[in-house]
Parts: structure tokens; C-alpha cells; sequence
């Protein structure tokens, strides 16, 4: 990820709008790397969200960091979306829909069947769930982009499901490019692992978020494959927080992008036994495999905040400086296209033949080049077979999941749930539609599509003819309370900044 060219032009003012603006770190974060490049320290800026006091707090805290930086950018602060989007070039999008109180019953209704996700926002049940909702609302989203905005606005998507959103968007006809940064992550790791620094290791990344991988990493023009499963056993650290992605890349041969928990959770392999869990994951930090482990440190993120806000606004305020930006891909590419100077990145878009044994409608996370042409993706080739195959399973259930959102298809959804790995790894298919219709009912309000499926699904619930479920505990660690965290407030403080894209 680098900027390869430097260009001193000057640029119109546009206007950029984040979607879901109330998130505590990642918009102010995002928000910073846009106002560090000097061309655009005299632009317009939206904030919209739902939720009135969150989009209160973070408008001031940015509001603030914009005066001490000198800049007289006024925030246009609204919970009326289609104000937020007018005239708008850019919008950002980094929603929870359904915020934290959806997201428990995406973790806890799956753990009464057996099905134990440490993340559960991107594949399994809970990424499903997730989707329907996300895909819902964003249905909205798209129709007020495409009634307000400049003609071709761009779409930064951040939210999760991040392939199934950035799908479904494209298919409502706004031009949509999902962002991640799992494999500026996993490229830091492999260069720290082979004792390098990250810009000494050339990589290139393919596959589906998430499920990425690193079929060439080198450094002056000499392969290290070969090299990273011997790094990573022989690493004190890696060898214990990493265990699934290392079997993984011992099996398949390429090193993974996303964490530990989130790979074991995508997999049929890794969380199906409970009494083998530990072998695969680490309990030192919760991305390393902990049951539900986000929602835990998003919800103790959440409530520190609110408790500890007077305090940020005491603090330093962010410094625009481009020294200061974040490996964030938002900024840069806002940058290329504006600027010309040429941004190379790793983005999820329709692929179209660029991994060619990978299905043409499917969303693929691949190398791109941003300039002033636009978003200009390479053509890949063929992913590794055994690659190819993991992710393979993955887009089957996507699509399944995106149509269903899409169209409110019942049948759709439980087939989704039903061939999804894991859960087909513990369920069985009685399991599945039961599973399925306790989580329909669950998050009732924020599934308009399937209004007359789930006043079935309650018929069927209320009937009292369930199937017997298997429920697990899985590795869960206690929620801290405020008064638990304020024994080390740094360590609260740097949890709540860190709470990306959780809606709070």
C-alpha cells in the first residue's frame, strides 16, 4: 500500500459523507487521513447516523480537532440522511445495523444450537443475519445516493458483511468498493515475522475478504513462500496466537489474511468440538479466537466511551498531517482519483474475470491502481486450486445470502445458513430452520423483507413443536463493567478508540 507518485495539483471542492458517523474511532480516524492531505483541508463534510447523542459526541470531538488544526470546515451534523448525501462526491459508509443489541442475538441464538463465533460479522449465521439487515438498509442508502448525489458518486463501503454489502450495492446500481484492512495487517505481519519491515516485502493478495491470500510475497524480487511456515512456527508469539492460520497455510500452502478468530469461525474444521477449541485458538486477546470475543470488547468499547467522552475533548486533538494517516485505504483512494497520483491498494470489487476461476459476480479482494482515470484493476489469473476452493464455499453462501436479502426469499436464507461450513459442520437441517427463525424473529424490526415469513416463523416458534437444541457455553470472558475498566484507563480508552465499525 503506497502512494507511487507525488503530484502538486488543485482540486474543486467536493463533499464527503460518512454513513453511520457515530462510530467512535473509525470515523474520526478516517475523517483524519482525509484532512491530512492538504488539498483537502477545504472540502465539505456530513455526518449522518441514527442515533442522536453518538452523532452529538463524535461531531464534536471532530468538530474540535478541525478548529485547533485551523481549518474552517463547518460539519453538516444530521440524522436526515438524504441532507447528509446531497451534492456528496464521496460517501463512506461504516454502519451497524441494528447496533450492538442485534449483534448479541447474532452471537447468542447461534451458541443455543452449537454454533460458537468468535466474530460472527462476515461469514457463518451471524454474518448472514447480519447481511439481511445491512442489505435492508442499504437498499435505502442507494436510493437516496442515487436521487441526491453527484452523478457517479463513489460508495466507500467499510461495513460488514463487506463482500455481501459491497454485492448487494452494486446490484441496486451504485458503484460501490469495499474496503478492509486485513491485508495491510497480515502483510505487516509476514514481513515482521521473515524480519523485515513492511515496506522491505512486495506482496500481492487474492481471494474474497477475509478469506484473502498471499500467493506472492517477496523481497528484491526473491520469492519468501517457502519461508513464511518455518517464520511462523519458530515465532514465540505467532505460534501460539496463530494456530488455525498455520495449519491452515500448512494444508493449503498460502498464508491468510484475516485473524485467527475470524478464520476459525469460516472453516468447518476448527470450532465444531468444543472440548478441541483450544487447540486452535488463543484466549490472550480476544481476535485470536475468544467466543464472541468483538461483541465483548465492542460493548466494554461502548460504554467506556460514553462514561469517558468529557476527557477526550481534554486531550490533544488529532494532527492533520499526512505523517499522521492510517493505513486506511479510504483517503488514498479519495486522493488518486482527485489528484492523479497513483495509489496502489488491495480493494473488494465485482469481479469480472479478474480471478478467473473464481465466478464473474462474485465480490473478489484483489490489487488495484487508483489515479485520475479511476479505480483500474489488473487481471489476477487463477487462484491456487485449494484456495480457490475455500473461497468458493464462501461466495456460494453469499450469493445465496445477498439474493435472499434482496428478494425476502425464506428457502434462500436457510440454504445460506444451511451450506454455510461451519454451521453445516454442527447442524443438521431441522437445527438450521429453527435456528434461522429464532434470529428472524430476534431482530423482527430491522427485516422488512421477510414481514410475512417471520409471522409464520412465530407460528412455528409459539407451536411448541421445536427440535432439541445443543447448546454450548464456548469460551466466553466476562463483559468488564465501567467501574472494572476504570482500573486502567489508558487501556479502556485505547479499547473504545479502537471499536471500529461497530455502529456505537
Amino acid at each position: 500500500m503506497y502512494l507511487i507518485k507525488k503530484i502538486e495539483v488543485e482540486i474543486k471542492k467536493m463533499k464527503i459523507a460518512f454513513i453511520g458517523a457515530g462510530s467512535i474511532g473509525f470515523t474520526r480516524t478516517l475523517l483524519t487521513d482525509i484532512l491530512s492531505v492538504p488539498e483537502f483541508q477545504n472540502i465539505e463534510i456530513a455526518f449522518t447516523d441514527i442515533n442522536q447523542k453518538n452523532l452529538d459526541m463524535v461531531t464534536e470531538l471532530c468538530q474540535r480537532d478541525m478548529n485547533e488544526n485551523g481549518l474552517k470546515i463547518k460539519i453538516t451534523s444530521t440524522t436526515n440522511r438524504k441532507e447528509a448525501f446531497t451534492n456528496a462526491k464521496y460517501i463512506i459508509n461504516c454502519v451497524r445495523i441494528g447496533g450492538l443489541e442485534a449483534f448479541q442475538t447474532d452471537i447468542d441464538i447461534p451458541l443455543k444450537y452449537g454454533v460458537d463465533q468468535c466474530v460472527g460479522d462476515t461469514l457463518c449465521v451471524g454474518g448472514i443475519m447480519y447481511g439481511q439487515r445491512g442489505i435492508s438498509a442499504m437498499r435505502e442508502f442507494c436510493e437516496d445516493i442515487k436521487a441526491v448525489t453527484e452523478p457517479n458518486c463513489l460508495l466507500l463501503n467499510y461495513a460488514n458483511p463487506n463482500a455481501m454489502i459491497t454485492w448487494a450495492c452494486n446490484e441496486f446500481g451504485v458503484n460501490t468498493v469495499g474496503l478492509c484492512h486485513g491485508v495491510q495487517h497480515g502483510h505487516h505481519q509476514i514481513a515482521k515475522a521473515l524480519g523485515y519491515k513492511q515496506e522491505e516485502v512486495d506482496i500481492i493478495c487474492a481471494g474474497i475478504n477475509h478469506q484473502t491470500w498471499y500467493i506472492s510475497v517477496k523481497h528484491n524480487g526473491i520469492d519468501l513462500l517457502d519461508k513464511i511456515l518455518p517464520a511462523f512456527e519458530n515465532d514465540a508469539e505467532l505460534s501460539k496466537t496463530e494456530k488455525t492460520r498455520i495449519d491452515m497455510l500448512k494444508r493449503f500452502g498460502y498464508y491468510s489474511t484475516e485473524s485467527n478468530g475470524h478464520l476459525s469461525e469460516y472453516l468447518p474444521w476448527y470450532r465444531k468440538r468444543p472440548d478441541e477449541l483450544e487447540k486452535w485458538i488463543d484466549l490472550g486477546n480476544w481476535i485470536n479466537g475468544e467466543t464472541g470475543g468483538y461483541l465483548r470488547v465492542c460493548t466494554e468499547g461502548r460504554n467506556w466511551f460514553e462514561v469517558d467522552f468529557p476527557n477526550w475533548l481534554k486531550e490533544e486533538p488529532k494532527k492533520y498531517a499526512l505523517k499522521n494517516r492510517s493505513n486506511e485505504h479510504g483517503s488514498y483512494i479519495i486522493e488518486g482519483l482527485e489528484t492523479g497520483r497513483i495509489y496502489r491498494g488491495h480493494f473488494n470489487v465485482v469481479n469480472n474475470g479478474c480471478i478467473s476461476n473464481l465466478p464473474d459476480d462474485a465480490i473478489v479482494e484483489v490489487p488495484g491502481y487508483v489515479d485520475a482515470n479511476g479505480i483500474n484493476i489488473p487481471k489476477v489469473g487463477d487462484l491456487p486450486l485449494g484456495c480457490a476452493a475455500v473461497c468458493l464455499n464462501s461466495i456460494n453462501v453469499q450469493r445465496l445470502s445477498v439474493k435472499a436479502a434482496i428478494s425476502g426469499d425464506e428457502m434462500l436464507l436457510k440454504q445460506a445458513v444451511l451450506l454455510d461450513p461451519l454451521v453445516g459442520a454442527v447442524c443438521n437441517p431441522p437445527e438450521v430452520w429453527q435456528m434461522v427463525d429464532e434470529m428472524l424473529i430476534a431482530c423482527e424490526e430491522l427485516l422488512p423483507q421477510y414481514k410475512s415469513v417471520i409471522a409464520d416463523a412465530k407460528k412455528r416458534i409459539k407451536s411448541g413443536n421445536l427440535v432439541k437444541r445443543n447448546a454450548i457455553k464456548g469460551t466466553r470472558i466476562k463483559t468488564k463493567t465501567v467501574e472494572e475498566m476504570a482500573a486502567d484507563k489508558d487501556k479502556a480508552r485505547a479499547l473504545a478508540g479502537a471499536a471500529e465499525k461497530a455502529g456505537l
